[in-house]
């Protein structure tokens, strides 16, 4: 079984980028919104986090 940790994975579902950034899922959800938010890769339905680039734009936006 090979599963790729959660601060490895590229990809994250709302479920799990809400975990990983201890953040609310309606937080994740606003932040990601709008058809071409670059945080996001649509696949159909299914928003998916793009987690490094959500990383670099939180650590900029709430850093002191």
């Amino acid at each position: 079984n090979n599963i790729t940790p959660i601060w490895e994975s590229p990809l994250l579902n709302v479920e799990e980028a809400s975990d990983y950034f201890h953040i609310g899922v309606n937080k994740i959800r606003d932040l990601t919104n709008g058809d071409n938010n670059p945080y996001v890769l649509w696949i159909g339905t299914k928003r998916m986090i793009k987690r490094a680039k959500l990383e670099q734009y939180l650590l900029g936006s709430y850093s002191a």
